[in-house]
C-alpha cells in the first residue's frame, strides 16, 4: 500500500474522492474504516454497507489494519478521535497527512484550557517540524491550529468533495422553478432551521410569490412546525421530512436558491458543494467552514454575517426580485465546482503534492504516461489557489470583512 486514508467510516461525501484516488493509484490506494456507521446516519439515508475494492475494516481485521498503517508510504488521517491508530507512525517520523475540521467550533476562547493545550501539544504541536501536514477542512481550521503553534507553513486548503454532476447547463436552468427556495439539514439548534421560516415570513409580508421546501427533521421539528403555523405560511412552505441524498440532490436541481444557515459549529457543510453543483444561488452564513473557500460574495453566491437575520432576508429578497442575477450566481457556482472544487481535481493535486514531497513517485500511478508530472506552476509545492493551496491564517474577527473586500 502506498497511500492509505484512515477515517471513522466511509460515506457518500468521501466516496467520490476515494474513487478518484483509486482511479489514479489502483491497488496502491486504500481506505481503512475504523468503526461501523452510526445508526442515526443510516436512518438519514446514508448507506451503511458498501462494496468497494479499496475498502478495509479495522474493526474486523485489526492486525491487517495495523500493518497497513505501519507500512503505507503515506497515511491520510482524519475523522478519528483515537490518536493511537497513528501514534507509532508519528513517533517514527513517517509521513502523515492529517485532515481536520476546526478545533474550536464552540469558540477559540476554549484554547485557554491547560488540559486542552496539553492534549493539542501531544497530538499536534510536537510534530510541527516532522513530515506531518494538515488538510484544513474549513477556512477557520488554520486559525485554530495557529493558536496551538502547529503545522507552520504546512496547512493546505481542503474540504469535502461529494459527487460532482455534469449537466447540460441550459437544461438544468430551464427546469428550475422560479423563486424556489430550498433548505436541507437536521433540525438542530446550530443549523438554525428557524431561519428559513423567518425568510419565508419576510418574503410573504413583502408580497413576493415564492415557494420554499424544507427537508430534514430532528429535535426542533415541533418548534419549526409551530412557527410555520403561527405565521400562516402553510401555502408557501412545505416540510418534506428526511429524504435520501439522491432525492435531496433532485430538489437542489429544481431550486433557484439554497439557504445554508448553520453557524460556527458547521465545520464544513457539504450541502454547499452539492447546491452549487446543482446551479443554486447559495446564501450562506459566513461562519460555516466551507463558505470562505467556496463562495465569493455576489459573484458565485451570497454571504451574510453570522446572526444577521435581516441581512440574510435582504439577500434572498434581492435574488427573488432579480432572477437574472440569481441565475448568474447559480451558473458561476456550478463552474466553481466542476472546474475546481471536485474530487477528481483534488485527488490529482494531492498526489502531485505527495510526489513533490517525495512520499510517492510516478511509478506508483496506474498510468504514469497519462499524467503530467508538473502539476503546479513554478517551484512551489502548492497550487496558487483552490484545494491544496496554502491555507491562510485569518482570524474569525477579520474573516467577514475579508470576504466582503475590506481589509
Amino acid at each position: 500500500m502506498k497511500f492509505l486514508f484512515v477515517s471513522n467510516y466511509i460515506n457518500h461525501h468521501q466516496i467520490p474522492f476515494c474513487n478518484a484516488m483509486y482511479e489514479l493509484l489502483g491497488e496502491n490506494f486504500g481506505f481503512l474504516q475504523t468503526q461501523p456507521m452510526e445508526e442515526e446516519r443510516v436512518q438519514m439515508g446514508w448507506q451503511q454497507e458498501v462494496v468497494l475494492p479499496y475498502l478495509y475494516k479495522y474493526y474486523e481485521k485489526p492486525e491487517l489494519g495495523k500493518k497497513l498503517i505501519a507500512d503505507s508510504a503515506v497515511v491520510m488521517f482524519g475523522g478519528v478521535e483515537d490518536e493511537n491508530y497513528i501514534a507509532d507512525r508519528l513517533h517514527e517520523g513517517k509521513p502523515v497527512i492529517r485532515c481536520s475540521e476546526r478545533l474550536y467550533k464552540e469558540g477559540q476562547w476554549k484554547a485557554i484550557s491547560p488540559r486542552g493545550l496539553r492534549k493539542k501539544y501531544l497530538d499536534h504541536t510536537r510534530y510541527r517540524h516532522k513530515e506531518v501536514y494538515l488538510l484544513c477542512a474549513g477556512a477557520y481550521v488554520a486559525s485554530d491550529f495557529h493558536i496551538v503553534r502547529a503545522y507552520p507553513s504546512k496547512m493546505l486548503k481542503w474540504g469535502y468533495f461529494p459527487e460532482t454532476r455534469h449537466y447540460d447547463v441550459d437544461n438544468l436552468f430551464q427546469n428550475k422553478e422560479p423563486a424556489s427556495i430550498l433548505w436541507a439539514a437536521r433540525f438542530l439548534d446550530w443549523k438554525h432551521p428557524e431561519l428559513p421560516v423567518e425568510v419565508a415570513k419576510w418574503l410573504r409580508d413583502k408580497g413576493y410569490d415564492f415557494h420554499m421546501d424544507i427537508i430534514g427533521g430532528g429535535e426542533l421539528q415541533e418548534e419549526v412546525e409551530k412557527r410555520i403555523a403561527d405565521y400562516g405560511l402553510q401555502e408557501c412552505v412545505n416540510l418534506r421530512g428526511f429524504l435520501p441524498p439522491g432525492e435531496v440532490r433532485k430538489a437542489m436541481e429544481r431550486a433557484d436558491i439554497y439557504l445554508a444557515t448553520s453557524d460556527r459549529k458547521e465545520g464544513w457543510g457539504a450541502v454547499i458543494n452539492e447546491a452549487m453543483n446543482s446551479g443554486c444561488a447559495v446564501v450562506a452564513d459566513h461562519m460555516m467552514g466551507a463558505v470562505p473557500f467556496l463562495l465569493k460574495n455576489d459573484l458565485n453566491g451570497c454571504i451574510y454575517r453570522d446572526g444577521d437575520v435581516q441581512m440574510l432576508c435582504r439577500q434572498v429578497e434581492e435574488l427573488v426580485k432579480n432572477r437574472e442575477h440569481c441565475r448568474k450566481l447559480g451558473k458561476a457556482a456550478y463552474r466553481t465546482i466542476v472546474d475546481e472544487w471536485n474530487a477528481e481535481n483534488v485527488a490529482d493535486r494531492l498526489i502531485a503534492f505527495c510526489i513533490r514531497k517525495g512520499f510517492l513517485d510516478m511509478n506508483d500511478l496506474c498510468r504514469p504516461a497519462d499524467w503530467k508530472e508538473s502539476r503546479f506552476d513554478g517551484k512551489e509545492d502548492f497550487p496558487d489557489e483552490g484545494p491544496c493551496s496554502k491555507a491562510s491564517v485569518v482570524s474569525e474577527r477579520k474573516m467577514f470583512s475579508l470576504l466582503n473586500g475590506k481589509r
